[in-house]
C-alpha cells in the first residue's frame, strides 16, 4: 500500500485503481458547512484538505493521505448532495439549460508537506423538464451527488457539452492527482490488485 484514501465514495476509489495507484481506504467524518463568505474554491479546496488532515492525524505518519472534495457550482451558489427529493428537483430544474461548474479539489499530506490543487471544469446541462427531474430522483442515483446528478451514471443524458477535465466531474481529476502523487513519490501503473 502506497496510499490512504481519505473518502467512502465508490468512485474515487475506482478512479484511483484506474491508473494503479495501490491504496487502503479510511473515510473520515468531518462538518462541510460553508463558512460565511467563504468562495466556491476556497470551500473545496479546504474540505479537501481537512480530510487528508484528519485522516492523517489518525495514521502512523509514513504513508500520504489523499482528500477530495467536489462541489457544483451555478454562477457563485454551491450546490452541495440534496438533503431531499425537493432539494434535488430545485437543484436539478436550476442546472437545466444551463452551464455550471464543478470544482474538484485534491490534497495530498505526507508529514513533510501538504499540497493541493483545485480544478474547475463547464458542464452544460440541456433543458430538463419537472418530470424527467421527479423520474431520475426515483433512480436514487442523485443522493449522494454534489448538484445531484452523476454523470458517469444516470445524470449523464442530461449532459450536452463539458469543458475540463471529465474524471473531476466524476470526482478525482487524473492528470492533477497523478501530478500530486508523484511529488511525494507515490508510484502510478502498478501491476497487481488495489
Amino acid at each position: 500500500m502506497d496510499l490512504i484514501l481519505a473518502s467512502a465514495s465508490p468512485r474515487r476509489k475506482e478512479l484511483l485503481a484506474q491508473i494503479g495507484v495501490r491504496f487502503d481506504v479510511s473515510p473520515v467524518d468531518i462538518c462541510e458547512d460553508v463558512l460565511s463568505g467563504e468562495s466556491p474554491e476556497h470551500y473545496v479546496q479546504r474540505l479537501a484538505c481537512e480530510k487528508a488532515l484528519e485522516c492523517f492525524n489518525h495514521t502512523d505518519k509514513t504513508i500520504p493521505v489523499l482528500g477530495s472534495d467536489t462541489t457544483v457550482v451555478l454562477d457563485t451558489q454551491i450546490m452541495g448532495k440534496p438533503r431531499d427529493r425537493s432539494e434535488s428537483l430545485e437543484m436539478l430544474l436550476a442546472l437545466s439549460g444551463r452551464t455550471h461548474q464543478v470544482m474538484t479539489a485534491v490534497a495530498v499530506v505526507t508529514s513533510e508537506r501538504t499540497d493541493s490543487v483545485v480544478v474547475k471544469t463547464d458542464v452544460c446541462f440541456k433543458e430538463l423538464s419537472r418530470e424527467e427531474c421527479e423520474s431520475y430522483w426515483w433512480t436514487g442515483e442523485p443522493l449522494d451527488k454534489a448538484g445531484s446528478y452523476g454523470i458517469q451514471g444516470m445524470g449523464a443524458v442530461f449532459v450536452e457539452s463539458i469543458k475540463g477535465s471529465y474524471s473531476s466531474v466524476v470526482g478525482l481529476p487524473l492528470a492533477e492527482t497523478a501530478q500530486l502523487l508523484t511529488r511525494v513519490n507515490v508510484p502510478i501503473w502498478q501491476s497487481g490488485k488495489v
